[in-house]
This record gives C-alpha cells, structure tokens and sequence, in this order.
C-alpha cells in the first residue's frame, strides 16, 4: 500500500509531536460535527429562514359595553388571533395551545364560558391545533357579561400565553374597559331620490345621550358611505379613508352632558360617483371615548366641524340611515317566444327577461320580476328549476285564478342557476297546447323599481297551433274509446269460442 510506504519513508517524529497532532485532529473532527449538527437543528436567525415564530394580533385596548348598560350587556366579540410569521421552507407551528387569563376582570365583567375552550374559574384553554406556516387561528374564548355600578373608564386586563411544541412561547395583554356612555341615533332619515351621478347631497348627524353619565372625554362621529358614493373631505377635525373616501371619522371636545341633544354644525357632503350605483346609503354612529381607525389618514383641510345642542331627543337607535335612489337607471326588457306545436303537445317556451342597464341592480337591491299570461287555449305544467342539487316543479308563483299571471321574482331561489349578472334571467316554461285559438297571445311583462323605460316593459307570446295527428284526433274523441272498449271485448269473446270450439273438436 503506498501510504503507508510514504508515512514509513519520512523521518521520525517525536512522540510528544505525534500526540499532538493526533488530538488537533481530534478536535477538528469534533468541532465540524458540532458544527454540522447545529446546522440541523438549531433555530434560525430572525432573518427569515426556517424558524418557527407565531404572534398575537389582538388590540391593545377593548371596550366591552358601556357603563349604562349594566347587567343587561353581553359582548361575544373579544377573539384571540394567534399568526404563524411566513417563512421560505417553515414548518407549521405543532399543537397551539393559547392560556386566557381573565382574572383580572373582576369588579368590572361576569364571564361566561364559551364553547371554543375550556374553563377553570376565569382561566380558559384553547386548543388551536396545527397552524401552517403564514396562516393564522382565531378563538373567542369567553363571553364578556356586564355588572351594575361601574362608570366610564373603569378597567381590567386579560393575559394570555401561547405555546407549540416547536416554537417559542408569547404572551401578550388587553386593557378591557367600560366604555359609555351609549350615544344614540335617530335611526332612519329622510331618504334622498334622484340624485344624479357627480351631483352631490348632505346630511347633518343628531346625536342624543339619553343616560346619566356625561362624556367625560368628548365625542367621536363615524360616518360611512356604501360603494358608488364618496365623502368630501372637508372638515379638519375629521380624518378620512383615502383619497376617495368611503368612510370619516370626527372627533369633537364636547361633552355630551346626561340628557343633552346635539346637531354637527354643518352638514356631511357626499357625492355619488360615475357612472354611479342605482341606489346608496349613509349611514353615521357616535362613540365616547374616541379611537380613530387605523386607515383614516387623509385629515381635512376646512374648519373645524362642531357640535351645536339642541332640544332634547327621544333617539333609541345606534344608527343614523338615510337610503339614496340616482337618476341611473336597469331596463328590463321581457324576452319572449312562440308556442308552437300541435294540439296534445306541451312544449318548452323559454321566457324571461333582458337587463339592458346602464345600472346593474346589486344583491341587496329589489330584482324585480316578469310575470306570464300564457295564451288562450294553453295550459302552464310546469315550470320546473333545480336549486342546490334539488329540482322543483315551480320556479314561479301560479295564479289563484285561471286566466291569471305567473309572477317570476328573479331574487328567488328558482332563477339561482338561471340569472345572470347584466344578461339574460330565462326559464323554461312547459305549456300544454289544449287547441286551436286563431290569433291567440299571451303575454310577458318585466317589473324592477329602476326601470325608467316603461315602453318596452310588455311583449306578447303568440300562440301557433297546428291540428292534432289524426291517430291523437281519433283516440281523443270519448266515442273512440267506447269503440275500443267494445273492441275489445268481442275480440275476448271470439277467442274464448274459439278455443271452446277447439276443445270439442
């Protein structure tokens, strides 16, 4: 072997050296397998690879009713979200389990169990399983009851713990205060019609505190507006979602003293914008103390918007509402055909409805409807749909009185699979042609409360009807089956003589 020839041709080296360099490289050894077991298994650094770290995304501070409340409130809202932090090639955070501690909650909520987790006096466990990585899980682990006697402020705060089986623990901790007192709204305001796209409108807040605690730290006004119409940012105590905003929040000193009324000073602008919606809402809540949404960063440029009091108010609702109906407009124009066939048969008529726009009318918003009048001398079998798998026979209402109309609502279940967004809602209509009605027509009329086009709203259904087959003419005639009746009896009477005369023979 010439490695060994090699080791036995060089000099030889002491002793004392030789052991030396035997255990350097002893070490050497051990050193890179240290290093390369730590590789495997030792967390990784917080720059992102493989380590496995979860966190909490609960607020910092939660009210969880107002004062005046008392006993009478309840609030299932409190939730726990814990988060697995994405990372390239990370594992799943193994069998979360999260410690709610609500202790300190005594003097200022009764708790109620919940049943996401389990409890043991005011401590609750939740078992939140396998979380992937940059996935998240989110319990309510208990209910939050009101008591008698507290005041605005008055405070307590949950802990809570987090571990997994391969990550790290994290706590985290809510203040949980009574909020109050509750400010009403006069609920429904006068609705606004026929507002045109680009064309602005207002709407002026009422609040009323009708509780005994005054607003210690003065007024918070939210307003939002639905998709289609827009705030106008005017106000610089009031602080706006984005440049096109949807939604306003207010802030005012005053402090709305137990009984009091009050009005804005002046009035919230908004706008529908093009092409617009068919139809909007505004709608507007009071809240004390403040807290401004996080996303509420465009702060207006005008005056000051204030509070002015008024007489006092009998409000008892949270909100205040006020629908918008614009000038845009969803014509319905009805899709009809000819019942054609001959008399016996029944035959599919496909009749509907064409939305011929602009507006498209929204989940929320009145459909409409058609409603059919077939033509004399036919009857409506059925009008068969099949929703979430199961198939019925009428997809639309049927008249109490013959000659009446089938009224279709296309919002209904029926027209599920049949309706389509900005086209066509048909349905297959199975009509039986009784007879002949030279110049007979039914009828189809479309209903929706935006259409605006009246004139094409009726269109007819012609009846075309040829004559029966002769064999149809024949057997449907009463005397045809007396005829084969007694057909048939005498074919059984010569066939029993026959086989009489058979025997005999």
């Amino acid at each position: 072997m010439s490695l060994p020839l090699r080791l036995l041709r060089r000099p030889a080296a002491p002793a004392a050296s030789v052991a030396t360099l035997f255990a350097t490289a002893l070490l050497a050894v051990a050193l890179l397998a240290v290093a390369l077991l730590g590789t495997a298994v030792a967390p990784a650094s917080a720059d992102g690879s493989k380590q496995v770290v979860m966190r909490f995304e609960t607020v910092q501070t939660y009210v969880m009713y107002n004062a005046d409340e008392g006993a009478r409130a309840s609030n299932d809202g409190f939730v726990v979200p814990v988060y697995v932090d994405a990372s390239k090639g990370g594992e799943p955070a193994r069998n979360v389990r999260v410690v709610v501690d609500a202790s300190g909650l005594e003097g200022v909520a009764r708790l109620g169990d919940k049943d996401m987790c389990t409890a043991d006096g005011p401590v609750y466990t939740c078992e939140y399983g396998n979380l992937q990585n940059g996935d998240g899980e989110s319990y309510t682990p208990l209910s939050l009851l009101g008591v008698d006697g507290v005041e605005p402020g008055d405070s307590g705060t949950v802990t809570y713990t987090a571990t997994a089986d391969n990550a790290p623990t994290i706590t985290g901790t809510t203040r949980m205060t009574v909020g109050g007192p509750t400010l009403s709204a006069p609920g429904q305001e006068k609705d606004v019609s026929g507002l045109a796209p680009g064309k602005s409108a207002n709407v002026t807040a009422r609040l009323a505190n009708n509780t005994r605690f005054p607003t210690k730290q003065g007024v918070a006004l939210q307003v939002n507006v639905s998709e289609g119409v827009t705030l106008t940012a005017l106000h610089s105590n009031c602080f706006y979602a984005g440049p096109a905003p949807t939604s306003a929040w207010c802030t005012f000193p005053t402090k709305a003293a137990a009984g009091a009324a009050y009005r804005t000073s002046a009035p919230l602008v908004y706008t529908v914008t093009p092409p617009g919606k068919l139809s909007g809402e505004v709608t507007y809540t009071w809240s004390s103390p403040a807290s401004r949404p996080a996303d509420h960063t465009v702060r207006g440029t005008g005056s000051p918007l204030t509070l002015v009091r008024t007489a006092a108010q009998d409000f008892d609702d949270s909100h205040g509402r006020l629908g918008i109906t614009t000038t845009v407009q969803a014509d319905y124009r009805p899709v009809t055909a000819t019942v054609r066939g001959r008399v016996g048969d029944t035959v599919k008529v496909r009749l509907g409805l064409e939305d011929l726009g602009p507006g498209r009318i929204q989940g929320d918003e009145e459909t409409g409807r058609f409603e059919v009048v077939p033509p004399e001398g036919t009857t409506v079998t059925s009008i068969p749909y099949t929703f979430e798998g199961d198939s019925a026979k009428w997809a639309c209402e049927r008249p109490e009185k013959p000659g009446g109309a089938f009224v279709c609502r296309i919002g209904y279940d029926g027209f599920y699979e049949a309706r389509h967004e900005g086209g066509m809602t048909t349905i297959d209509f199975h009509i039986r042609i009784d007879r002949q009605v030279p110049g007979a027509k039914g009828t189809i009329r479309t209903y929706n409360p935006f259409d605006r086009t009246p004139g094409n709203d009726i269109a007819v259904i012609p009846l075309d009807a040829s004559p029966a087959p002769s064999y149809r003419r024949f057997f449907g005639h009463p005397w045809a089956w007396t005829a084969g009746a007694l057909a048939i009896v005498l074919l059984a009477a010569v066939h029993r003589r026959r086989r009489r005369t058979a025997k005999a023979s």
